[in-house]
């Protein structure tokens, strides 16, 4: 019962076989060689843009790297207030942007909304110089409560931007995910939306260490190149990405490994419906589920060797309160979770 993190699945055979042919030989090295070159076109191919994309191994130097372009030290991003980039990433974004701040939008909706970005930028005080001044929005696409955003969602909230002069920044560490649930083209969700710089994530879903940092907008490129060597994520064996994301891409594999995770992901949820002591805590769209349960029953699948986590209560939306001895937890599954372990989990907890 694997449920912990999509972080903890393995990587597909197919990404895995192309990086060991990648690395039978030698190559060019800092990304110019011909598996980098190679995904560059598959990106812009993907994307149906003049996209340009630069390579790291994680997911927050994607992000910081990215705020970087876009926030000056006095300046700050707003975000939701369970963003990954706010709660889970230190002061990363803070320090490559040179001290930029980020501003977390006080609301329990689950999904950042038009309206709630008006009474943001209203109760910020716009009293220059002694202000943050907003800078940027950030979006996850899925987010870190499960929540997809619609093409006209993404649209909607990068026209405000727009109107505001923010630049967008879109977090897909579970961008796949998101798109095999739309069912929509990627590009309906970023570049033909608005987004500035896609963070598109492939470590999660079936790669092993893999970020693509995707400029829509080249003008935030400008001596970009110069930021990813001073902070040391320039890889010297840089076809290390472009033989992960070609053969990840090809044929659409990332959606397929996508829909098999939110797939799973919607049995469990089934398994949670239809049981008499727990209860799904919010309706999710992607691969990850919250789930309110005895805390008894968290406890002993822990014991039993299960891998999940309770969750922080402030994502919890108004009305979703927990009672006594209840716990909220987040299952996640994988492009690499079975059957056998949806069903290992339902035996577990009866009914």
């Amino acid at each position: 019962m694997i449920f912990g993190s999509d972080n903890e699945a393995g990587a597909s055979p197919a990404v895995l076989s192309a990086v060991a042919k990648a690395f039978g030989s030698s190559a060019d090295a800092y990304g110019n060689d011909r598996f980098s070159a190679d995904a560059q076109e598959a990106l812009r191919e993907v994307f149906d843009s003049d996209l340009r994309a630069y390579f790291v191994v994680s997911g927050t130097a994607a992000n910081t790297l990215a705020l970087s372009t876009m926030t000056k030290p006095w300046e700050g991003t707003i975000c939701h207030n369970q963003a990954h980039i706010l709660l889970d990433e230190s002061t990363g974004p803070s320090l490559l942007s040179g001290g930029a701040g980020l501003l977390p939008v006080p609301s329990r909706d689950l999904k950042l909304t038009v309206g709630a970005l008006e009474s943001m930028l209203e109760r910020i005080p716009n009293d220059p110089p002694h202000n943050v001044r907003p800078s940027a929005l950030s979006l996850s696409q899925a987010s870190e409560c499960g929540q997809v955003y619609a093409p006209d969602e993404v649209s909607d909230l990068c026209g405000f931007a727009r109107t505001n002069n923010l630049a967008v920044h879109m977090d897909g560490a579970r961008f796949a995910n998101a798109v095999a649930h739309l069912g929509c083209k990627p590009s309906e969700v970023s570049s033909a939306a608005g987004v500035d710089v896609l963070t598109l994530g492939a470590t999660k879903n079936g790669a092993m260490a893999a970020e693509a940092i995707l400029f829509f907008n080249q003008t935030l490129v400008t001596d970009f190149e110069y930021q990813v060597k001073r902070t040391g994520h320039l890889v010297s064996k840089g076809r290390l990405f472009g033989a992960q994301f070609v053969p990840w891409l090809e044929d659409g594999h990332w959606l397929e490994l996508a829909r098999h995770a939110n797939d799973m992901a919607q049995s469990l949820r089934a398994i949670v419906g239809s049981h008499a002591e727990m209860r799904l805590a919010f309706e999710t769209q992607s691969n990850e589920s919250f789930v309110v349960m005895p805390t008894e029953l968290f406890e002993r699948l822990i014991a039993a060797g299960a891998t999940m986590y309770d969750w922080y209560l402030d994502a919890l939306p108004t009305g979703a309160e927990l009672g006594d001895g209840e716990t909220l937890v987040r299952l996640v599954a994988s492009f690499a979770t079975t059957d056998d372990q949806v069903e290992e989990f339902r035996q577990f907890v009866g009914g």
